[in-house]
């Protein structure tokens, strides 16, 4: 259906119509035209043989004629036809005879018996007889040495199937012509919808490329007709494009390394603070309750900006390309008990797993680690206890086997207006919380971990209330590991 309603389409069924259009106009005007001289030559033809005839044969007519002498005026009337197609009656008052015995004239009709009556003049009429068109003449003579109207009066009755034939012909040549140019019109159609699509099939493959990110596709200008206008602009936008997304690119790669920059200039000064904080934490109990307190908050900030040092530093490997995967065939069982153990949640957190070797698969260690640990700590801190974790395989065929992993809380849910941006950077669903525990990048580098496997992460609110996390990895992730060779240029070390 949409191909029947395209432009090459739309382009052939307006010439096919315009030259029908044409044709059929043309054909009815010369058909009109060489109907009308063809009949106009013979009737002419016709009439000035019929007065011929009757002045060369009226002077033999004996006055006043009989019966006999019209039946022998009108048969000699009618055998000067070579055709012998001429059918004539003679009429003088209430006499009449006709060149064929029994010849009613049934095509003579009372109108032109009455104009031959009255007028001086020849007369003629055409009239339908059966399946052909028939020639009616009417005149009157005048006897030898007679002066004025003699009241002798012949009719002639020409069959036209010649002229009939003639037009049948000409119908017939019409209709043959016009099939030939409806042809060439479809041809010319083609032709013309040929030259005019090209640019635009240029042009559509030329977006499609700009939409495929290659901003320095262009197109090639030929002649100066509106599409040639059209081929122009579009090099001009896509060079005005090209232009404002290498600057966005330059100043997005300039905050990422800012960031980078940044971030790790922050380390060395950091690792120092922390040793301090953690030295000044030892002697809080032997200060005096203002300085204690002051001290637990630079060492609570410290801890968190320590935190954010290096989150800002994982996201930024993502961002520049260079987070590798380093996959190791594991218990996923006993890895995400070893998470929840390491930052004490055993206790906190309830486990649906299967048991030991039961589920393996090549995945990243350290970076399942994050997975499970951002998510974990993203419910007990936003959700409410109970926790649950859940580990599950999926997949019938082999090429299809992954591992489901759930983390169920039993908070209030996530806002629907929150669900589509949960893994957004630095995004809070709480305008009014300026101060959190987290970075706002935990959800991010979560996804971003889950990307680099191959899997999906996904977030929705149970019906019975709280959210649930669902991340699927795959277990056979031998593509992944080649595509993401490498080091990592910017350490291993990452905090949940």
């Amino acid at each position: 259906m949409p191909q029947l309603r395209g432009l090459r389409t739309r382009l052939v069924v307006a010439f096919a119509l315009v030259a029908a259009l044409t044709a059929a106009t043309t054909g009815a005007l010369s058909f009109r035209e060489a109907r009308t001289g063809l009949l106009q030559q013979s009737q002419d033809t016709v009439i000035a043989q019929l007065r011929a005839q009757a002045n060369r044969l009226a002077p033999e007519v004996v006055a006043p004629p009989d019966e006999a002498e019209l039946r022998r005026f009108a048969a000699a009337m009618a055998a000067t036809d070579p055709s012998g197609t001429w059918r004539v009656m003679a009429t003088y008052r209430n006499l009449s005879a006709t060149s064929f015995t029994g010849d009613r004239f049934e095509e003579l009709t009372p109108a032109l018996r009455k104009a031959v009556d009255t007028r001086p003049a020849t007369v003629f009429q055409r009239v339908n007889s059966g399946d052909h068109t028939a020639l009616v003449v009417g005149m009157s003579v005048t006897f030898a040495g007679g002066v004025g109207d003699s009241g002798l009066q012949v009719f002639l009755i020409v069959a036209q199937t010649k002229e009939q034939a003639y037009v049948d012909a000409l119908v017939t040549a019409i209709e043959r012509a016009t099939v030939p140019a409806l042809v060439l019109a479809v041809l010319l159609a083609l032709l013309a919808a040929r030259g005019v699509l090209r640019p635009v099939r240029a042009l559509r493959g030329a977006t499609r490329s700009i939409a495929e990110g290659r901003l320095d596709t262009r197109l090639a200008v030929d002649g100066s007709d509106e599409l040639a206008d059209l081929s122009h602009t579009f090099n001009e936008t896509a060079a005005a494009l090209e232009a404002s997304v290498a600057e966005l690119r330059g100043m997005e790669a300039r905050a990422r390394r800012f960031a980078a920059d940044v971030s790790h200039e922050l380390r060395t000064p950091l690792a120092a603070m922390s040793a301090v904080t953690d030295v000044l934490d030892e002697d809080a109990a032997r200060l005096d309750p203002d300085t204690a307190t002051a001290v637990r908050l630079i060492s609570e900030e410290t801890v968190k900006l320590a935190r954010l040092v290096d989150d800002l530093m994982e996201i930024s490997r993502f961002d520049a390309g260079a987070a590798a995967l380093h996959l190791d065939e594991i218990d996923l069982a006993e890895s995400l008990r070893r998470t929840l153990a390491a930052r004490g949640w055993t206790d906190l957190v309830d486990t649906e797993l299967p048991p030991s070797d039961a589920l393996r698969g090549r995945v990243d260690p350290r970076r399942l680690d994050v997975v499970v640990a951002n998510l974990v700590g993203n419910a007990l801190r936003h959700g409410a206890r109970p926790v649950l974790v859940r580990l599950a395989e999926a997949g019938r065929h082999a090429a299809e086997r992954r591992a489901v992993i759930e983390v169920l809380d039993s908070g209030p849910g996530i806002p629907d207006t929150v669900l589509p941006h949960v893994f957004e950077r630095f995004y809070k669903s709480d305008a009014a919380r300026t101060r959190t525990e987290g970075s706002g990048l935990g959800l991010a580098i979560t996804a971003e971990n889950v990307r680099v496997h191959g899997g999906s992460v996904r977030a929705a609110n149970r019906p019975e209330g709280g959210a649930v996390f669902t991340v699927e990895l795959p277990l056979h992730n031998e593509q992944s590991a080649q595509g993401k060779a490498g080091g990592d240029a910017w350490g291993r070390g990452s905090r949940p």
